[in-house]
């Protein structure tokens, strides 16, 4: 990329926070990082959609952070989801992410004003808080958790030549491409999600934070180790399988899926924090039965 912005590339985990009866396991977010530490991963998105971070307190929110930052491996990036209501409290929240060790910080729109936040809007929000911060900032387009508010190509037209706008992290398959070819050469583009990972990175994506690589963060990894080798009929196989994966986990039943799983699979996942659900019996079955078919299970 020009100008010199930082390239952020490879495999972050969206790392999720364990509750026991509503209460962080914090023990067990510090065992998920060291045993992820082992692994090919980039590093760990923290406070994102997995994290449940609007479930969480201020104070918490900075608990969780500070965990994943001293605990994490020489190398691992933490990005971290400082994206609020108003441009004050996100400026405040990512001097604070700053003091905290975090590397880069991403930005969820805002969006309790929905019909209000035009792209003029949503341009000035960025770029003031790019300004300010004193890291990398990064767009978390995730219209499904920001009440349909969505980045799209004409946004992206309005901020990408801003030296501290790096990137966009987009969870929208039905954005993604438009927002690759509005981002090209001025931004890095992460895929949200495993289902469109390999296509992405085809059409010159650096990477993607897939919910996943809190499952399977070895599989996930080497995907993207695959591609960048140009081993794409072994990248295509292993893509198959984990889009499968993906969609009988997270896609089937979400982050009590994606805590479900990591339970099955030797990490800590937890509960999901109330009012959020965690499986029924019937579910943790089915979802036993999928991973116990998987090649990947330990």
């Amino acid at each position: 990329m020009t100008d010199k912005k930082k390239e952020v590339h490879g495999v972050f985990a969206p790392m999720v926070t364990p509750f026991r009866d509503d209460r962080v396991l914090f023990h067990g977010l510090i065992a998920n990082v060291e045993k992820m530490n082992g692994t090919a991963l980039a590093g760990y998105f923290v406070l994102g959609t997995n994290g449940e971070y609007k479930s969480l307190s201020v104070t918490e929110r900075f608990q969780v952070l500070k965990a994943v930052v001293q605990n994490r491996a020489k190398g691992k990036v933490v990005m971290a989801g400082m994206g609020f209501e108003s441009t004050q409290e996100t400026i405040a929240m990512t001097l604070r992410a700053a003091d905290e060790g975090a590397d880069m910080v991403s930005l969820l729109m805002p969006h309790f004003f929905a019909k209000k936040m035009t792209p003029e809007a949503l341009a000035g929000y960025i770029t003031d808080v790019a300004d300010a911060s004193p890291l990398p900032v990064l767009l978390y387009n995730n219209p499904s958790v920001a009440s349909g508010v969505t980045v799209k190509a004409d946004l992206i037209h309005l901020v990408k030549d801003h030296p501290n706008v790096i990137g966009i992290k987009d969870s929208s398959s039905e954005t993604y491409k438009a927002n690759l070819d509005a981002a090209k050469g001025r931004m890095c583009v992460l895929a949200g999600t495993a289902n469109y990972f390999l296509d992405l990175l085809k059409n010159g994506g650096t990477g993607g934070v897939l919910s996943l690589a809190n499952v399977f963060p070895g599989a996930c990894a080497k995907l993207y180790t695959l591609f960048r080798e140009g081993k794409m009929q072994e990248a295509e196989e292993l893509n198959a399988s984990l889009i499968g994966l993906n969609h009988q986990v997270s896609g089937s039943f979400g982050v009590a899926g994606v805590k479900a799983a990591m339970d099955l699979n030797g990490f800590c996942g937890g509960s999901p924090r109330r009012p959020l659900l965690p499986l029924t019996g019937e579910q943790l079955e089915t979802l036993k039965q999928s991973l116990g078919n998987s090649q990947f299970a330990r």
